[in-house]
């Protein structure tokens, strides 16, 4: 009986330990506009993830890491994993990891080319402003 309430109460903190606020693992301050090709959606919790192929300025690609809201936040905006086919053509407006060694972002709006968008941010305190601008270029990551 010991072992099983030890074993649900660390197994009950693992969710609570992956999640975090906006400003623990974002920048702010850093706005990206990312424009490639959907290569991967992961649609887990608690957070979805885009994965983004993007044309480096060398001609060389990289692959970004887009984090969406929770599959639960997303399906009540009206999105859905088939929202975001592999190969479709988008721009992510959002900002980077403040961890830039990586190539990760959060990821505010995913516009079409056709202009549709999807709203993909957290509404929750420490996101950024709402008139905050992205940059045409994310910082590349430190090797």
């Amino acid at each position: 009986m010991k072992t099983i309430l030890i074993t649900a109460f660390l197994l009950g903190g693992v969710p609570a330990m992956a999640h975090h606020a906006f400003g623990g693992e974002f920048d702010a301050n850093r706005p990206v506009l990312l424009r490639g090709k959907v290569v991967k959606v992961e649609w887990v919790n608690p957070h979805a993830w885009i994965h983004v192929e993007v044309a480096k300025p060398d001609g060389g690609k990289e692959v970004w890491m887009v984090e969406g809201g929770s599959p639960n936040s997303l399906l009540r905006r009206g999105v859905t994993k088939a929202s975001l086919p592999e190969g479709t053509e988008v721009v992510v407006d959002g900002y980077q990891s403040r961890d830039h060694t990586v190539l990760r972002a959060n990821g505010r709006n995913v516009t079409f080319a056709d202009g549709r968008k999807l709203f993909l941010g957290s509404s929750g305190p420490g996101e950024p402003p709402k008139d905050a601008v992205p940059t045409d270029q994310a910082k590349p990551p430190a090797r």
